[in-house]
């Protein structure tokens, strides 16, 4: 994943623990009560033979009971790697494997030939149909490869764009190899389901296959190196979207876990729980390229009902706007104290992180050189001396790409500053966060662009402040968002806009002044049993939902 053992960093090499190899054979069906002897699997990324091993064990069992001849069995597996040693090792793997169940030595070399090469999995001819294809593609990110490897990668597979990492692709192509009702099992990064880049891949699941597991491991030891890569297991199908088993599961969660977990998954429970797990069923599947939920299962379905009964911020309140503050691309040269040598009427107050840190609106004492009208045009700079003279001090402004681009509009900053922002009310929020705290600004202040902000002609801000600073709300944030080390959330305006609310003429006029009050106080829990009261929830459902596996730092 995003960090491999030493001396395999550049392959994006991490190792997989057998538990959750045998895991994942499981849960696709590759297992020794059916006749794999007459079925193909697929590894694009052999690696070390975590897969291999097991994979060829029960392969040979089966043919063995089912007397089939070991001869027969050249097109059961194939396996892919970059590296000529992992093959070398995975071919030996294999062939050792094969003369333990009773294969002759030159049967079992002749089919770890056969089934084992080396090869690019994204870019080589290695189009055999399968009915599964498991594994632990490799997490690369784009900028690390080079420019014409990056390019053939992303002409042949169309869901790797943006900042993609090249899993993206793995799994597009280990898709469309699937025959109709084959399997595919990864351990992987989970970042594509909650990022932009994933986008593309979310769609053609959501078009085209289904979903059929999913366990969230984050904080699981899945790796026999330790490593920072959120994991998740996926098994998707190629057929129509039915009925989905999604786990979480927190450090406690291990090999016996895992056998339970997977009893759970396989046996069409609703619900199961075990040591560090717990599981749901949910009906469907989440459509088209949005972003997919994280969390209990539990507040999955929960935020599931919420989707469905109630509309997205921006669509309520009448025009209700969430956007982020201004980036000039040079701040030491933009951001200035209130007796910079500016014209007065080119200085505009400025609200920053550091403002709101605490939770409340601090003292605001810096300032923000504007290059911007009231027309929002920019300003002639012959009109300005003093401006132009304190930006041309500052060698970074002109280095800007943005100034290079259009030498004669050098004094911008990257983002126009919006004519009459600055004197509206809007709740701010800082980026990185524990929790989410909106902060009220009355107005006066522009928003600097490690801030987001929102603006609304029809709520009271105190109120949808209310909504907001609750469980209700953050639980949108924390399924949606992607989560930093530590469990610091983003609070950027893309997961922000899946927060779901009432309408502000639904909310009864008591639970109003209770949503303003406990805003106006910070008070997080009775926040959130006025907000589950607005929703139309039970009072402590989230407190029952967020922390289902009892983890008391959740």
């Amino acid at each position: 994943m995003a960090v491999a053992e030493a001396g395999f960093v550049e392959f994006g090499e991490v190792f997989t623990r057998r538990w959750v190899v045998e895991s994942i054979l499981d849960l696709v069906g590759y297992t020794t009560d059916r006749d794999l002897t007459a079925t193909t699997l697929v590894e694009p990324s052999v690696g070390s033979g975590a897969f291999i091993g097991p994979v060829v064990e029960r392969l040979a069992a089966t043919a063995r009971e089912r007397g089939v001849p070991f001869v027969n069995l050249e097109n059961a597996i194939r396996g892919y790697d970059l590296q000529p040693q992992h093959v070398a090792s995975c071919r030996a793997l294999a062939a050792a494997t094969l003369r333990a169940h009773g294969a002759t030595d030159d049967v079992a070399r002749q089919l770890a030939a056969a089934w084992i090469h080396t090869a690019d999995f994204l870019i080589d001819d290695v189009d055999m149909p399968a009915d599964f294809v498991v594994g632990n593609p490799p997490y690369i990110r784009a900028d690390d490869l080079d420019d014409a490897t990056e390019a053939a990668y992303r002409a042949r597979w169309t869901t790797m764009w943006g900042r993609a990492d090249i899993f993206v692709g793995f799994y597009e192509r280990a898709l469309a190899m699937l025959k109709p009702d084959g399997k595919l099992g990864f351990i992987c990064a989970d970042r594509w389901m909650r990022n932009a880049y994933g986008a593309r891949l979310r769609a053609l699941i959501s078009d085209r296959y289904a979903v059929e597991t999913l366990w969230q491991m984050h904080d699981v030891d899945a790796f026999e190196a330790d490593v920072s890569a959120y994991p998740a297991i996926t098994i998707l199908a190629r057929h129509e979207q039915g009925p989905v088993s999604m786990l979480d599961t927190t450090a406690e969660f291990g090999p016996t876990s895992a056998v339970e977990a997977r009893h759970f998954s396989l046996s069409g429970a609703v619900e199961g729980h075990g040591a560090g797990w717990a599981g749901s069923r949910l009906n469907d599947w989440f459509e088209g390229h949005e972003l997919w939920p994280a969390g209990s299962p539990a507040m999955i379905q929960v935020l599931e009902r919420l989707n469905d009964r109630f509309p997205a911020l921006e669509d309520t309140g009448g025009a209700t706007k969430i956007s982020i503050g201004v980036a000039s691309g040079a701040d030491k040269a933009y951001i200035v104290d209130t007796d910079a040598d500016v014209e007065p009427d080119r200085l505009l107050p400025l609200v920053m992180a550091d403002d709101i840190r605490t939770g409340v609106l601090g003292n605001a004492q810096r300032m923000l050189i504007n290059p911007w009208n009231e027309r929002g045009e920019l300003v002639d700079l012959a009109a300005y001396p003093r401006l132009a003279r304190t930006l041309a001090g500052h060698p970074a402004v002109k280095k800007r790409f943005v100034a290079r681009k259009n030498p004669e509009r050098w004094h911008r900053t990257i983002d126009k500053v919006y004519p009459g922002l600055a004197e509206r009310p809007k709740l701010l929020l800082q980026d990185m966060k524990a929790r989410i705290t909106p902060v009220l600004e009355p107005g006066g202040l522009y928003p600097h662009h490690n801030l987001y902000y929102i603006v609304s002609t029809g709520w009271d801000l105190e109120v949808l402040g209310g909504i907001l600073m609750s469980e209700v709300a953050e639980a949108f944030v924390d399924a949606y968002g992607v989560k930093m080390r530590g469990g610091t959330l983003r609070f950027q305006a893309q997961y922000l806009r899946k927060i779901r609310v009432p309408e502000p003429a639904s909310i009864a006029p008591e639970v109003e002044s209770q949503l303003r009050k406990a805003f106006r106080n910070r008070d997080r829990a009775a926040a959130t049993r006025a907000a589950e009261a607005a929703y139309g929830l039970t009072e402590g459902t989230m407190s029952r939902v967020r922390n289902p596996l009892g983890d008391p730092a959740a």
